[in-house]
């Protein structure tokens, strides 16, 4: 369960203050799937953020059982001098899990070939989304994060990534953002 109680967020940017979270109250039920909608600029990433625990509100709190994954698919926090499978292992790591089955998994599901043991900067866009999604996958939360899902690769890997998250979701539950 992920409960936001009066949660807030606002923004001062050059003397404008830009409320993008106005005291909201919600719970999101463990194992449910929920979406939430809204314009450019509605608050959506930024709400996602708060929850993901990468911003604070400006007041309220948000309270939770269970874990909460990061964004899926966000590779922001892999450095770029270390390889594909130091920041796998890295990931693993922090969150506890077995770095050994963490690995496997990434580097079958990935598909990066040789390419998973040389810097992540040498990555294409498209490999550093398949390594993120992969680590993402690797990680049992009991909720997902997904802001604005993209497609990443070919149909076959598409098909591939859509069959993991769809098992993953048997077992766990997902708050999407998206237009």
């Amino acid at each position: 369960m992920i409960r936001l109680e009066h949660l807030t967020k606002t923004f001062f940017l050059n003397g404008t203050r830009k409320t993008v979270a106005d005291d909201i109250c919600v719970d999101f039920p463990t194992g449910a799937a929920v979406a939430l909608m809204g314009r450019n600029g509605a608050g959506k990433t930024t709400l996602m953020a708060m929850i993901a625990g990468n911003m604070d509100p400006t007041s309220g709190r948000i309270l939770s059982t269970g874990s909460i994954s990061y964004p899926v698919g966000f590779a922001g926090s892999f450095h770029p001098d270390m390889t594909g499978a130091q920041n796998a292992r890295f990931v693993a790591r922090i969150y506890g899990v077995d770095t050994g089955e963490l690995l496997d998994f990434v580097e079958d599901f990935a598909e990066l070939g040789p390419h998973f043991n040389l810097p992540f900067r040498t990555y294409s866009s498209g490999m550093r989304s398949r390594l993120s999604f992969g680590v993402s996958m690797a990680i049992p939360f009991d909720t997902y994060l997904v802001d604005e899902v993209t497609s990443v690769g070919d149909a076959a890997f598409r098909a591939k990534s859509s069959a993991v998250f769809l098992d993953r979701m048997q077992r766990a539950g997902a708050l999407f953002v998206s237009h």
